[in-house]
This record gives structure tokens, sequence and C-alpha cells, in this order.
């Protein structure tokens, strides 16, 4: 896949999940306002830093094989300030975990890692 590609890809789940989010939350139902807080707090430092429950997040979106997921989840990991050497070490859990059923995903991920690096976002 080119780099183009790749920004157009990232570019284009970023504004569709942003667009989304707010339609949701326009529903104004409680219940899944406290999903989403629940959600955002669940990241945040606690016995665990908010680095490693963002890898954590990794793994286990790429063993439920989201991409939309992933692609969060690697924006997170990157904001964070997991190194690509760590992420690839949580990915590799992922795929023993996950088996060969989650090659495809690992492949959308390192697609996504690229364009993390090319951005910058990635030490």
């Amino acid at each position: 896949m080119s780099t183009t590609e790749n920004k157009n890809r990232l570019q284009e789940f970023r504004e569709r999940r942003a667009t989304q989010n707010e339609k949701v939350m326009e529903l104004d139902h409680l219940g899944i306002k406290r999903f989403f807080n629940m959600d955002a707090n669940t990241y945040r430092d606690g016995a665990l830093d908010s680095k490693t429950k963002e890898l954590l997040g990794l793994v286990a979106s790429t063993v439920l094989r989201c991409n939309d997921c992933i692609d969060y989840h690697l924006e997170q990991c990157a904001e964070t300030g997991s190194t690509k050497v760590e992420i690839v070490d949580a990915l590799n859990v992922a795929l023993i975990v996950g088996g060969s059923i989650v090659v495809p995903h690992l492949r959308h991920a390192v697609d996504t890692l690229e364009f993390l690096e090319e951005e910058g976002s990635l030490s």
C-alpha cells in the first residue's frame, strides 16, 4: 500500500470516528454516555500506567480483529509514549494469543505504524 493510501485511510478513519462519536453523543442517552465515560476512565493511570493500558487495548483489539480499534489504540500508544519496538512486541503477543487468523490485522497494524512513523507520531 502506498503512503498516500495509508494517509487517506487513517485520515478517513479519524474523521469518520469523530463524526460518528458526535452523532452518538447527540443521542443523549445516559447509558451510552456512561459507557463512553467508563471507557475513557479505564485508560487513565491507575495501578497500571496509561501506556501499559493502551498496549493491552491494542492486544485485545488485535485478537478481537477490529481494525478501527487497532488504529485507535495505535494512535493512543504513540500518544502515551510507546516506541515502535514496544508496539511490535505487544502485537507479537496478540499474534500468539489470537493465532494465524490475526495475521491480516497484523498487516493492517503495520500499515498504520508506517503512517504514524511518517507523521512523526511514533518514536
